[in-house]
């Protein structure tokens, strides 16, 4: 009797930690900033070997490892540009090592398509504030072309101007070193990307 209790918690516990995983999984179930030279969702999940070559080839340790949380990319690489960004490497080491090509070749930076920079107006110290803030404008790889700053009429203020960051979604590579800089220090910064 004592031996079928036993299997009966263990089934039940093994179906606990299945759902666990699968609640986890929904909870981390947003897009991920893969590396660069990324090929689509489905193809990249499915050529992707978790076999960690492409975190030890970046030289600033910007490549991290999906975990449980994040459900079906569980152990595929990805990039959190609020704490390393993507520094658009020339010889993008990260994809001269992937076996697979799961992360395909790419000629030059201008040539990445992580994501798209999302400037939050809200919480921008430009827009909100006012102020003089051209952090993600200057740190940003391809100035004047993924990001520029667009001058406008401050309300209310005759004297100053708005030095609006503007994001071009065309240019955008998605590297998120404008993330990692923003000066914006909430638990949110005023610039995320949302991955392609």
């Amino acid at each position: 009797m004592m031996e079928k209790e036993n299997l009966s918690l263990a089934a039940l516990v093994g179906a606990g930690f299945i759902a666990a995983q699968s609640i986890l999984g929904a909870l981390g179930g947003g897009k991920l900033l893969k590396p660069p030279g990324a090929v689509s969702d489905e193809d990249f999940i499915s050529r992707c070997i978790s076999c960690g070559k492409c975190v030890l080839a970046c030289p600033y340790g910007s490549i991290l490892t999906a975990t449980v949380a994040d459900g079906r990319a569980a152990g595929t690489p990805y990039i959190d540009p609020r704490r390393k960004a993507c520094r658009l490497c020339v010889d993008f080491p990260c994809i001269e090592v992937c076996p697979t090509g799961a992360l395909s070749s790419v000629d030059k930076p201008s040539d990445v398509r992580m994501g798209t920079a999302v400037i939050d107006e809200r919480i921008c110290a430009a827009y909100s504030k006012g102020h003089r803030c051209e952090v993600c404008y200057r740190v940003c790889p391809l100035i004047n072309e993924a990001i520029s700053v667009e001058f406008r009429d401050r309300p209310g203020d005759d004297i100053h101007m708005i030095f609006a960051p503007i994001v071009n979604e065309e240019k955008c590579v998605g590297c998120g070193i404008c993330v990692e800089r923003c000066v914006v220090s909430l638990p949110e910064t005023a610039v995320t990307i949302v991955p392609r």
